[in-house]
């Protein structure tokens, strides 16, 4: 017996001690071994992915009160993260970067020695008298050139069986790789706990990064984007690895649209949180194959695709029956979701922007809450929080890509990107070139801060590629391998650029309903087969008025009006050119290594906005470009 399995024996049940060691890799049992050393633990449950665990997990998490199965619903329970712990935290979620490098002025990194120094101080002895659980992922579909295997130990019952819908079983695999398996490392602690089972010092909230042991350490915080360590924790990790290896990864949804006679192309499309990411990719009457993130390779010169993840942990404010058909259904009938942060009256659970009146008292993440209810600075409590979520398993959606699983991934057709632009770009647009997308729409995507993260809302900001969160190499660098990974394509996707917070300039009203955005996809689809026409303008080819008239009535019967039209694909030169100012004044001052493509591609672009202008004025529309 190797010396760490025979340090953890006493903590394993005989059950437990078998199923831990049927993996034969030392590094897994020296890596258990050390955390439990570190944080003490009363016990250590293996999970294996076998029925009975997964139905053990999710009892224990009912049962230790971080879940409440108080809904009327079968299947479906509640948790509660404290009033502190409601979102990504950006300030303490740090890079841990040894003396003498340095990443970049817009990432926030602390000395590794002097951060692992503080995260172990904050870990020690946390899991006494509590129960270590060990969870194996698998990152992308099993027995794949995709797969990264992943273990994570956790003292909370509820992100083991939130992981347990966001991922693929990887105890299998572990097993199976035997003393081969490299895997990524998550450390997590809620910490301390109120009565209400909620982590009570959330302002020693500490989410590490160490690139350099592919470690992420998570302590004070059950917020499942800070603690379930395989989503945006992970993915930056999975950042580095793609960067050193040719291929990308990507926070990306990845969908599946259909166009004439049944054809599927597929889609993959960065968005910032609360940018239409999820709404986008389950659009109905298409196939959803992730909306979160995913990894894209280059095989056999062609970008294939996979989602790391087989689960949402989606965004419910504004989930509606008219408008998110699908999910609404899987919310609202019996099955296995994990609500988080909504209010709950009478057993059932409310949320902004259902389409319903809202009780005037009920259940929140503040405890017992009523309509006037205020916060400690004096701000009027809303009835669910902004940021509240499901979680719930793809294959609950009855629109799941039969890809999903497929070793190989999907082709993709087209890639999108999307952000928050109340004043520059069209709803929809197609590049002139790979380099074009890859900066004008990828790099330059800009949007607003939005409540999924901790901090003042409404802030304009650079979210370059929709990965600025969780960027952990160089900027400059994102952009090359971005560039160069174009190279290496005999048949490269079609970048367009999606944009659905236009606003009118006059009075400040959005110029698109959220069901407009299907049109946008449609007409992207048949872009990328060379079945309908665009309009060449200085930022990229826009759609003829013609063409979006008939989708308009094919896909939502609906009537679409010149006037509407010429408002939405308008071309605003002023505003353009203030965003490249922005742009280029972002990438100049944080980013030390820019490919000289990157300003090559914006002056273009500013030398088109400039002849336009010369020769239309500032405000152009799509009409004179005909």
């Amino acid at each position: 017996m190797n010396p760490y399995l025979e340090a953890l024996q006493p903590k394993l049940d005989p059950k437990d001690f078998e199923k831990l060691s049927a993996i034969d890799n030392p590094n897994v049992h020296e890596f258990i071994a050390k955390i439990s050393d570190l944080c003490h633990p009363e016990k250590i449950f293996i999970c294996s992915d076998s029925a009975e665990d997964i139905a053990y997990v999710r009892k224990q998490s009912i049962a230790c009160g971080e879940e409440q199965a108080i809904l009327t619903m079968q299947g479906h329970t509640i948790h509660f993260d404290g009033e502190k712990d409601q979102g990504r935290d950006r300030q303490n979620t740090k890079y841990l970067v040894p003396k003498g490098v340095f990443l970049s002025k817009a990432l926030n990194q602390i000395d590794r020695q002097e951060g692992l120094t503080e995260v172990r101080s904050a870990l020690r002895n946390l899991m006494i008298g509590r129960t270590m659980i060990v969870r194996f992922i698998s990152l992308g579909p099993r027995d794949s050139v995709f797969t990264i295997l992943g273990l994570q130990c956790t003292d909370s019952w509820y992100v083991a069986h939130s992981e347990d819908l966001l991922y693929r079983a990887g105890y299998g695999q572990f097993v199976k790789a035997g003393t081969k398996s490299d895997f990524l490392k998550v450390v997590h602690s809620a910490g301390k706990l109120t009565e209400e089972m909620v982590s009570a010092e959330p302002d020693k909230k500490r989410i590490y990064i160490d690139h350099m042991d592919n470690t992420i350490y998570s302590v004070n915080t059950q917020y499942a984007g800070n603690s379930v360590g395989f989503k945006k924790l992970a993915f930056r990790l999975a950042i580095r690895k793609a960067s050193s290896e040719g291929w990308l990864a990507e926070h990306m949804l990845l969908m599946g649209v259909y166009g004439p006679n049944k054809r599927k192309t597929y889609f993959a499309g960065a968005f910032p949180s609360a940018c239409g990411k999820t709404s986008t990719a389950m659009l109905p009457s298409e196939t959803i194959l992730g909306d979160d993130i995913a990894y894209i390779r280059e095989i056999n010169e062609v970008a294939r695709a996979v989602n790391v993840e087989s689960g949402i942990f989606g965004i419910i404010q504004d989930v509606n029956e008219k408008d998110d058909a699908l999910i609404w259904k899987v919310l609202t009938t019996p099955g296995e979701v994990v609500f988080s942060n909504i209010l709950i009256k009478d057993g059932k659970p409310y949320w902004l922007g259902m389409g319903k009146e809202l009780p005037k008292e009920g259940l929140n993440y503040t405890g017992q809450w009523y309509e006037g209810k205020k916060d400690e600075t004096g701000t009027e409590i809303s009835a669910a929080h902004k940021n509240a979520r499901y979680a719930v398993a793809l294959s609950a959606l009855g629109n799941v890509d039969p890809e999903l699983n497929n070793p190989n991934g999907v082709e993709l057709g087209g890639i999108m990107y999307g952000g928050r632009d109340a004043k520059a770009y069209v709803p929809v647009q197609q590049s002139y070139s790979w380099e074009h997308g890859i900066i004008a729409y990828g790099a330059s995507l800009e949007t607003e801060t939005t409540f999924a993260t901790i901090g003042k809302e409404g802030v304009p900001e650079i979210n370059m590629m929709s990965i600025q969160d969780f960027i952990s190499i160089p900027m400059g660098k994102n952009v090359s391998n971005n560039l160069e990974f174009g190279q290496k394509l005999k048949k490269q996707p079609i970048v367009f650029g999606v944009n659905y917070f236009l606003r009118n300039l006059e009075d400040g009203k959005y110029l698109n309903s959220p069901r407009d955005k299907h049109v946008w996809v449609k007409w992207m689809e048949q872009r990328v087969h060379n079945e309908v026409d665009a309009i060449k303008t200085p930022t990229g080819l826009i759609p003829k008025y013609e063409d979006l008239k008939r989708l308009f009535r094919e896909v939502l019967d609906k009537d679409y009006a010149k006037e509407d039209y010429i408002k939405q694909f308008t071309i605003r030169v002023p505003e353009n050119l203030s965003k490249i100012e922005r742009v280029s004044k972002f990438y100049q001052e944080n980013v030390t290594d820019i490919p000289l493509e990157m300003f090559g591609q914006l002056y273009k672009q500013r030398e088109r906005l400039i002849e336009a202008q010369t020769k239309y004025g500032d405000y152009i529309s799509p009409e004179k470009f005909q």
